[in-house]
């Protein structure tokens, strides 16, 4: 099971919040974050631009929303997959992780979201930038977590190694067209955690 680390509650939207956030979703994976403009969304909503401001302030604080939904999801599936696999041991936690990447990109065929959105946010100020920041960093402290609980030594430059392999396939199956990134990562993941030293 996943160390818990509760995420902060989830904003509650009005019906019309609800269908602003699933349309601009759709369309921001979809299309690109930057090629979307909130005229499409509102009319995608079938709201107007003006509430789509008044429930978001801005498109940037609606891609921030978007991204925070996305991440929630994400920890759903996690819950679920390893709820499904029964993991017995921390490592077979960790293998359950990168097992589930197959799975996940059958639903996501642009790849990572929060990768994607990193490329088109530069700005480091941006008010998504800490939601992406923050879903890699909690991938890393699971590993992290799952590693220590297995008792393996050098924990962190293990969950640096995980952390790559994990990211790299994300990133060769959207850019490298490597529709078998998630099965070599998880080999090459196995491989790393059967010889790596314990404490």
């Amino acid at each position: 099971m996943l160390v818990e680390r509760a995420l902060p509650p989830a904003e509650t939207l009005t019906p019309a919040g609800e269908r602003i956030l699933a349309a601009a979703s759709a369309l921001f994976y979809a299309q690109g974050i930057r090629t979307v403009g909130v005229d499409a969304i509102a009319d995608a909503a079938e709201v107007t631009k003006k509430t789509l401001y008044d429930r978001f302030g801005s498109k940037d604080r609606l891609i921030a929303a978007y991204l925070e939904r996305r991440n929630r999801q994400w920890h759903a599936f996690l819950d679920d997959q390893l709820a499904r696999r029964k993991p017995a041991t921390p490592e077979d936690v960790i293998l359950a992780l990168f097992a589930s990447l197959s799975e996940w990109m059958e639903e996501s065929q642009r790849g990572c979201g929060f990768i994607n959105a990193s490329v088109e946010l530069a700005a480091p100020d941006h008010p998504a930038m800490p939601v992406i920041v923050g879903q890699k960093k909690w991938m890393r402290a699971e590993f992290v977590a799952q590693a220590e609980l297995a008792g393996f030594d050098q924990v962190d430059e293990l969950a640096d190694r995980l952390l790559l392999l994990h990211e790299g396939a994300l990133v060769s199956y959207r850019v490298a067209a490597m529709e078998h990134a998630p099965e070599v990562a998880f080999r090459a993941a196995g491989d790393l955690l059967a010889s790596w030293p314990r404490r």
